[in-house]
């Protein structure tokens, strides 16, 4: 059954809560650029989260520390002329937010002003507060993002899971509770343990969504090209490979060089 344009019905932050609400999971996958973004959004994926992650699997770096404000805008603006129906949301970069709240008012702007995506999202609770009260006053939406903060990388010293103590257990609730009460309309719980990931579920109002932090929250997201097996080498327990795109893609292009070495491309019929 094919959609008219004027039927699709785009998803907001209203419709996030409703989905929470009446316990409908929350579907979010990464995007960063235009094709990829068109295939998701027409499988119909709820949320598009313009990551970070681009500075990963985009551009090779070890971190996703390197990745700047004017190169999250180039994949959100890439992203959003792709979408019809999901709501996308970007990570503000290292650097564009953490210790000054007008900073991360001035890079949450510019995203949302020269990319038109639908929404922001950083790093951190209680230390991030100030920032993220000054972005919600600018009407921008902010998702929230606890446990594994890719971005304190060399804080942590390892990606491992995250809050198996007590002590920063009852420190991501409070912390939960803290993004709520700003305002926030939805968190990101990375690879904490599926209880505490399932407490805060509980006890905040807001969708939480998980990657690596069990089944028992309001969505689950994953970085497409993991999900896809373009990424070969990554393979964490919290993922699941519903394709082996890589091996495709590889096959394909062998194929594509056997045949121009082999002299069998192009063909007469593909001649002019």
């Amino acid at each position: 059954m094919s959609v008219h344009n004027s039927d699709i019905k785009r998803v907001t932050t209203h419709q996030l809560q409703e989905m929470k609400n009446r316990g409908e999971k929350i579907s979010m996958l990464t995007a960063y650029d235009y094709s990829m973004a068109k295939i998701l959004d027409m499988a119909g994926v709820d949320v598009l989260l313009v990551g970070d992650s681009a500075s990963n699997v985009m551009a090779g770096n070890e971190t996703t520390l390197p990745i700047t404000l004017d190169q999250m805008i180039y994949h959100a603006q890439s992203v959003v002329r792709a979408i019809k129906r999901a709501f996308v949301v970007v990570d503000l970069p290292f650097g564009s937010y953490q210790g000054n709240s007008r900073q991360a008012l001035e890079s949450a702007i510019r995203i949302m002003k020269e990319s038109g995506a639908h929404s922001v999202k950083l790093e951190g609770g209680a230390e991030v507060r100030e920032g993220i009260e000054r972005v919600l006053t600018a009407g921008v939406p902010v998702m929230g993002h606890l446990g594994l903060t890719p971005q304190s990388i060399y804080k942590f010293g390892t990606y491992t899971v995250r809050a198996k103590e007590e002590e920063e257990a009852e420190k991501l609730i409070s912390d939960a509770k803290i993004l709520e009460e700003c305002g926030c309309y939805a968190i990101v719980l990375e690879k904490i343990p599926s209880q505490l990931a399932k407490r805060v579920a509980e006890e905040v109002s807001i969708p939480i969504i998980g990657i690596g932090a069990g089944p028992h929250v309001d969505g689950q997201v994953l970085v497409v090209h993991d999900m896809l097996g373009i990424t070969q080498e990554f393979q964490p327990r919290f993922l699941r490979q519903y394709a082996n795109v890589g091996q495709v893609m590889k096959e394909a292009a062998e194929a594509y060089i056997k045949d121009v070495k082999d002299q069998n491309f192009p063909s007469d019929k593909e001649s002019y």
